[in-house]
């Protein structure tokens, strides 16, 4: 059914977008397709991608852990999405910028809190404890709701949040709470050393850790934060974010509620225009999602090449997991293989 989709991963690979990469589709409730198309290098004699050859997910870490972990508390009571930054995190207001009080978990979520897309932190700190400090007090580049910029900052800051709002870190309450009960046994932070083998290298890093990155996340930041952090750090299958897919949509979830799904997923109104759900993406013209998915759809892209989409209507979610900063990061290629994959998955099924 999807060989026209998977044809174009594999001239993916071909034209060297990525060394390989590993795809899912679900579809009304059952895992449609899954496989794995490449190689971890483009060395002849790399070991081959197969269907569950586990990927840091990078920024698709937002979604599947800590946007997650942010849902569990507002359904659970504990967590108020008008709530000041500064009311949980009070560090976060020092500094004289009166603008900082203004600043909600919403904002955060929504990428509209006025703090810059990136920083080079880990270039001055040493430790987790010193990164944290930092992305607590970065300068906001706008006025808060004004802009919407998408800001791993905002979300290593949102990271710090959620773990003093649970008295726990976000790894440890989404293992126990997110990928336990959903039996996603090969989604982790920090993967063990006997995974290493099976996931593919990101980068020849000779600049900052001067290493190949394997079995570690590629993100300078969150490798500094000890691989856990809010914007970043998630390993799994592809089988297993698809799985993740099945419980977002809407009546479907063991552990989501409908109505939480629907407030995440759905567009904010503020700043105007903004293409901007709650810690989810919705698709933008032109969208990487493709031409085909629904205005109420959902997803997320990752630094490494990966991306997951979520199409309520159709009951549909479309998970695609590579390594294409492999091995120097200036491959851009999978911006244009991606639509098209996924507007041969939807094809396929029309």
């Amino acid at each position: 059914m999807f060989a026209k989709a998977f044809e174009v991963l594999r001239k993916g690979v071909a034209d060297r977008a990525f060394p390989g990469c590993a795809a899912a589709v679900s579809y009304r409730g059952k895992l449609a397709a899954l496989k794995g198309v490449g190689r971890f290098t483009y060395e002849q004699n790399a070991a081959e991608v197969q269907a569950d050859t586990i990927f840091d997910l990078a920024s698709v870490s937002k979604v599947v852990a800590t946007t997650a972990m942010a849902m569990l508390l507002y359904q659970r009571g504990h967590l108020e999405l008008e709530t000041p930054v500064a009311s949980i995190v009070p560090e976060f207001s020092a500094g004289g910028d009166e603008r900082r009080k203004q600043v909600t978990i919403r904002m955060l979520l929504a990428h509209s809190s006025g703090l810059p897309a990136y920083e080079k932190l880990f270039q001055k700190a040493h430790n987790r404890a010193e990164l944290v400090k930092n992305a607590i007090s970065t300068p906001l580049t706008a006025d808060p709701t004004t802009h919407a910029e998408y800001s791993d900052i905002g979300f290593i800051v949102l990271g710090e949040v959620l773990g003093r709002i649970a008295d726990e870190p976000l790894d440890r309450f989404c293992q126990r709470e997110i990928f336990g009960p959903l039996g996603l046994a090969h989604t982790c932070f920090c993967p063990p050393a006997n995974w290493k083998q099976s996931i593919p290298p990101t980068e020849d890093d000779r600049e900052f850790r001067r290493r190949i990155i394997q079995g570690e996340v590629q993100d300078e930041n969150a490798s500094v934060m000890d691989g856990v952090a809010g914007h970043a750090g998630l390993f799994a299958t592809a089988s297993n974010v698809a799985l993740f897919a099945e419980t977002m949509l809407n009546g479907r979830s063991p552990i989501f509620r409908p109505e939480t799904v629907a407030l995440f997923t759905r567009r904010e109104t503020v700043p105007l225009g903004t293409s901007r759900a709650l810690g989810w993406d919705s698709p933008s013209s032109p969208s990487q999602s493709g031409h085909h998915f629904s205005a109420g759809s959902f997803g997320h892209l990752g630094y490494t090449g990966t991306s997951l989409w979520v199409d309520p209507a159709r009951h549909l979610s479309v998970t695609l997991l590579s390594n294409r900063t492999w091995p120097d990061r200036s491959g851009q290629g999978i911006k244009e293989i991606r639509p098209r994959f996924h507007d041969a998955v939807v094809e396929a099924l029309t």
